[in-house]
């Protein structure tokens, strides 16, 4: 099948959409693409560089002297960040909230989004993030909206936790998780929200199967 455009998956932080998404892109044969680790990038890269997230004039100088790739090796997608490999840096819980702060301004919104746009129209590919079907490529017809209460996703990032043999604390994971969401729908500027014409599918009482299933079934594909 020729899914023009590109597939895209949206929803807020831990409802499962890149878990599905990289299902998807592997049964359907399709590259995927991270959007999100392309902006914990770019907020480490100002972290680093010690520029404040909010600080729009100094990222958007920073933009200008970061070159940004995203390139695919055999154990999947890598963010480069002038030339270095930094995706092993990426799912720290700094680098997360802090992606989510940088990416309110709309200069990091262009030049990201620009860059998923291209390689969408190229390769076809399945990509996940908060903004895809609405402003990424929302001339496709293949739209979803993952979601989960955020108490499911809470105790979700628990067990993730747990599992790495950390000792988090539910209700200041809970509390990070509801932070976010009112940052990623409420920002000025392509803010997360359900696309009209997208498929609302809600993983708080459904497996991954399922979920991968749903949305198969949805692209004619099963």
């Amino acid at each position: 099948m020729n899914f023009v455009n590109g597939i895209a998956l949206d929803g807020p932080a831990g409802a499962g959409k890149s878990t599905i998404a990289k299902i998807i892109a592997k049964e359907l044969n399709l590259p995927y693409l991270d959007t999100g680790a392309m902006y914990r990038a770019m907020a480490l890269c100002a972290i680093s560089a010690g520029i404040s997230l909010t600080d729009a004039e100094g990222v958007d100088d920073l933009l200008q002297r970061t070159d940004i790739k995203v390139v695919y090796e055999a154990d999947g997608q890598h963010v480069l960040i002038n030339g270095q490999d930094v995706t092993g840096q990426l799912r720290q819980e700094e680098i997360g909230k802090g992606a989510s702060l940088i990416s309110k301004l709309r200069c990091v919104r262009d030049k990201l989004a620009a860059m998923q746009r291209d390689i969408a129209h190229e390769t076809h590919a399945v990509l996940d993030g908060r903004e895809i079907g609405t402003f990424v490529i929302p001339e496709t017809p293949y739209k979803f909206f993952i979601t989960a209460t955020a108490q499911e996703r809470a105790m979700r990032r628990v067990r993730q936790l747990r599992e790495k043999g950390e000792n988090p604390d539910y209700d200041t994971i809970l509390k990070d998780i509801e932070a976010r969401d009112y940052q990623d729908s409420h920002r000025d500027y392509a803010p997360l929200k359900q696309a009209e014409d997208a498929l609302l599918i809600d993983t708080t009482h459904m497996t991954i199967e399922e979920a991968v299933n749903t949305v198969l079934r949805a692209l004619g594909a099963r």
